[in-house]
């Protein structure tokens, strides 16, 4: 038997998608076989395998949803129990995880993120967080710098981009938009020092310059307000699972 290679897809370049990139997203949950408080949560979270550790997990697998990183993907972890708890004993991570989850159901259904209406407030009720497995949506992407040697960089969800900021309805409308870049530039290693000159050897500091007062320093130019845009009234969700799955 032999093997024809000819028609095998070329091989990847392994480039990152660029840092600051704006994309509709596509989010899937990885189940990892451990039990949510959920029904429909069973075998759905991911346990961390560091000794002693309580966390649990989403394991969440980026898929770019169209433009020209189309089917490109990244990966990511949400803590959603154990680790640091607050005054009140809630996972810290929990509530980071919860207000991105909110932010995704927000940017998917054109939800303003200030709207509390009944109609809302229903959309962002899920049965479990399997319910957030196949949600799409406008993602900032970041390329998070490696602090271990032995891996590259990687991509990352910078944040949700909601109905709120011009780039989701950019995006939304099909505009392919100029990178933000979001990650700062790791900083150099320091030189090592020069054996310092015996104190007889090195010119008399001069005495330091008076900093000028503050009022004659000029203004920092202040930074208008962002204006949130308003959105269209949601839809009734359908009561047989997610409004993202019943478009």
């Amino acid at each position: 038997m032999s093997f024809d290679m000819n028609d095998a897809e070329p091989q990847k370049s392994g480039e990152l998608i660029p840092d600051g990139t704006f994309a509709k997203v596509t989010m899937t949950i990885r189940p990892g076989g451990t039990d949510g408080q959920s029904e429909i949560d069973r075998g759905l979270l991911k346990a961390s395998n560091a000794p002693g550790s309580d966390v649990l997990m989403v394991d969440a697998e980026f898929t770019v949803a169209e433009g020209p990183h189309v089917r490109r993907k990244f990966w990511q972890m949400f803590t959603v129990s154990g680790g640091k708890v607050d005054e009140q004993g809630v996972s810290i991570g929990w509530k980071i995880s919860k207000g991105s989850f909110r932010a995704m159901i927000d940017s998917a259904l054109g939800l303003d993120p200030q709207d509390m209406s009944d109609a809302a407030k229903s959309k962002r009720i899920l049965r479990g967080l399997a319910d957030l497995s196949g949600i799409t949506f406008v993602a900032k992407i970041k390329v998070e710098p490696s602090d271990d040697p032995r891996y590259g960089d990687s991509n990352k969800l910078d944040r949700v981009v909601l109905p709120s900021e011009p780039e989701w309805r950019k995006v939304m409308d099909g505009e392919v938009l100029a990178p933000s870049p979001s990650t700062r530039a790791r900083p150099r290693a320091a030189s090592p020092a020069s054996p310092a000159a015996p104190a007889w050897g090195q010119p008399a500091a001069s005495p330091p310059a008076s900093a000028a007062p503050a009022w004659s320093r000029p203004a920092q130019p202040g930074t208008a307000p962002a204006t949130a845009a308003t959105a269209a009234p949601a839809a009734t969700p359908a009561p047989s699972g997610p409004a993202w799955l019943n478009t």
